[in-house]
């Protein structure tokens, strides 16, 4: 089989950390700062390079010839066609004496078999580097073409954790939504229609190497994708923050992520044109990526995962009705951490029992959830009684819910997704 080799660049496997969140001995909720790590432990924090600020697109041309391109691969959807970006964007690669190529045939949550039609794309114009504009569904869909690009097969095949074992093109990632996070990430999450589930592919060869995070490109969002996106965010930093594999590096993120979010997301949607929120918004999704991409997430992405691989429902908008669920059931495990994530988020809970903490946080999410038009169940998003075995059962293969700092079992999911409905 013919592979792509130009530009490719060797990056170390992930190390994806198992070691549990560090506890209050006394079991009361701390007064001060998440503490540091054990001496001892070991910590790894993966990130890409970063341009950040308006006007940034500008850079891309230089950029992609950083990572030496010649004729990269942009991806795109049609969506994002009509809102001008990708011209703009192509406009600035040739100007860097670059010759682009778009391929745009994607739709929202992206498709094993898309993903293999792009990457035929790919072969036959003999792309280089691969540069993504547009929402997680663009950026996921650019990684999975890479990964066959150099590595070939079955896009399937590379589920669960460093599978990837071939170096892949270089990727440049150009977010136009705030709340994915996937242009940090080391995640590629990709639907197999076969068993309408979506599949996660993880490893550290998949962080891309630059993300340019223009805040000007996020003022063209519908405002049900600002809060889809933007609850994905929060759902990201809150995770992250209490996951098993939670560590100091990522913590900081993951808090900066709540409070931005808490604090700007209403205002996106109130106010489109508002720059201050969008830059505010712009800054959580970054802030969430880097966090979520090195302490991992947990129990509502493992759900939500299933549920729009089995319905095509948008991301975000399902992790905006499960959070508050996962929160109450997370709270009996690590009730400390709680009270860290709902001062971040600007309650006064000082002093207060971790668990109640925690129960005021889940009513915050979901009067924010209710403020942005998030349906309160995931019945009013097509899922009834009938779905839950099957969501149940691809959940508890989902690589999130290993580091859920609580055990979910069979039981413990049929009651969540009940609780949910």
């Amino acid at each position: 089989m013919k592979h792509a080799s130009r530009a490719l660049r060797v990056r170390p496997t992930a190390v994806v950390p198992t070691v549990a969140p560090v506890r209050s001995p006394s079991g009361r909720p701390p007064v001060g700062p998440p503490q540091a790590a054990p001496l001892g432990r070991l910590v790894k924090f993966h990130a890409p390079e970063v341009v950040f600020g308006f006007g940034s697109l500008a850079e891309a041309g230089y950029a992609a010839a950083r990572l030496g391109a010649r004729r990269p691969l942009v991806v795109t959807d049609p969506g994002l066609l009509e809102a001008g970006w990708p011209d703009a964007l192509l406009r600035h690669l040739r100007e860097a004496r670059l010759k682009p190529v778009v391929w745009s045939a994607l739709t929202p949550n992206p498709k094993d078999h898309e993903i293999a039609a792009g990457y035929e794309f790919y072969l036959e114009h003999e792309a280089d580097v691969l540069i993504a504009i547009g929402g997680g569904s663009c950026i996921d869909a650019a990684k999975g073409i890479a990964i066959l690009s150099s590595n070939g097969g079955n896009l399937l095949d590379y589920a669960g954790v460093d599978k990837v074992t071939r170096p892949i093109p270089p990727l440049l990632m150009i977010p136009t939504t705030s709340g994915t996070g996937a242009d940090v990430s080391q995640f590629c999450i990709v639907t197999d229609t076969t068993r309408s589930v979506k599949v996660t592919i993880m490893g550290r060869a998949l962080v891309p190497d630059l993300s340019i995070i223009d805040p000007r490109l996020l003022s063209t969002m519908p405002s049900w994708l600002a809060a889809a996106t933007g609850l994905d965010a929060l759902t990201h930093g809150i995770e992250s923050f209490v996951s098993l594999a939670h560590n100091p590096l990522a913590d900081i993120h993951a808090l900066h992520a709540v409070g931005l979010v808490t604090t700007h997301l209403h205002a996106t949607i109130e106010r489109p044109s508002d720059l201050v929120a969008r830059e505010g918004m712009a800054q959580a999704s970054l802030n969430a990526g880097l966090a979520f991409t090195n302490a991992i997430l947990g129990a509502t992405h493992a759900m939500s995962h299933q549920v729009g691989g089995l319905l095509d429902a948008p991301h975000g908008v399902v992790n905006g009705v499960l959070l508050p669920h996962v929160i109450r059931y997370n709270a009996r495990a690590t009730p400390e951490r709680f009270v860290h994530l709902a001062r971040a988020a600007g309650l006064r809970v000082d002093g207060m029992p971790g668990v109640e903490a925690a129960e005021l946080l889940a009513q915050h999410v979901r009067t924010l959830a209710d403020d942005v038009g998030v349906p309160r169940g995931l019945r009013e998003l097509g899922v009834d009684e009938s779905c839950i075995a099957r969501l149940v059962s691809t959940t508890l293969d989902d690589a999130c819910l290993t580091t859920n700092p609580r055990l979910a079992t069979s039981e413990d999911l049929v009651t969540l997704f009940r609780a949910a409905l």
